[in-house]
């Protein structure tokens, strides 16, 4: 198994003929995704990588029978282009769109969840299930098939963790990028109860940053909620307070959000939480 995605997923890119639509169609298509369908307005009828691209989200759905949206679709777009899925009946949608504006964030999230949609991001790399599929733009090569799930709030930690999980033969049951923003709509709380959910997954990794209360609540979600083991890695120990450090949701203030804060809140929940983003695998290593 996996959660949130796996070879069940029918995958429609919204933003196909792009120059970063072109790219990861093909990167999808090799790592095993089932990518059905592209949309970009004006541009029906094409193909990109063997793909047919639509004019719009409904037409998409109505031909392949596409259950899922990845959107990377420009910021002002983005809105528009996630409430058309869900209009068109999508039921899981990944959106790698970064600088989206805070109230068209919370409008289509909110929307997503009345729609009992998954949405993954905004701002995010996306999801990968190892040997099932990938939706977004993590890079293929550093997975491998296991029992180990991550949730993450950057991208880039979580290219390191998981290569360095690789590259000591500790595979992965799914990898899902939650996103830097302050409104997202897959949050910690929802990947531990589908980890906690899946037989496939024996241990969990949750790769936290600066800013926010994100991880103090998935602590106390953790210590009522979850029994298999749970190992973090909290970036920004050596943020100073007021500065924001990448992404939009990375900032401290007023003694909250802070690395420490995070770090004695997992450990109040029995969490072993790494220094460096490579002593994870170690950490985990006997649950692989």
């Amino acid at each position: 198994m996996a959660i949130f995605a796996d070879k069940k997923n029918k995958v429609l890119v919204q933003g196909a003929t792009g120059h970063q639509g072109v790219f990861h169609i093909g990167a999808m298509k090799e790592f095993g995704t089932n990518v059905v369908a592209g949309v970009t307005p004006g541009k029906g009828g094409q193909k990109v990588e063997g793909v047919p691209i639509f004019n719009n989200v409904y037409e998409g759905v109505s031909e392949t029978g596409a259950n899922t949206s990845l959107v990377l679709v420009p910021a002002r777009f983005a809105k528009d282009a996630v409430f058309e899925a869900l209009d068109a009946g999508i039921k899981t949608l990944v959106v790698i769109t970064e600088n989206i504006p805070f109230h068209d964030a919370m409008e289509f999230v909110h929307y997503a969840k009345y729609k009992e949609a998954v949405l993954i991001g905004p701002n995010c790399p996306g999801i990968a299930s190892p040997g099932k599929t990938k939706i977004g733009i993590l890079p293929g090569q550093i997975f491998k098939e296991g029992n180990i799930g991550v949730a993450s709030r950057s991208g880039t930690l979580t290219y390191e963790i998981v290569n360095s999980l690789t590259e000591k033969d500790i595979g992965q049951s799914t990898c899902v990028g939650l996103g830097g923003d302050p409104i997202i709509g897959t949050t910690f709380i929802d990947a531990l109860d589908a980890f906690e959910k899946d037989p496939e997954t024996k241990a969990i990794v949750l790769v936290g940053e600066i800013g926010g209360t994100a991880e103090e609540e998935a602590a106390e979600h953790i210590t009522e909620h979850i029994s298999k083991p749970v190992f973090a890695f909290i970036a920004g120990r050596t943020a100073p307070p007021g500065k924001r450090m990448g992404h939009a949701g990375a900032i401290i203030a007023r003694g909250k959000g802070t690395a420490e804060s995070k770090i004695k809140a997992f450990e109040k929940a029995d969490v072993k939480v790494a220094k460096f983003p490579t002593d994870i695998a170690d950490l985990v290593e006997k649950y692989s």
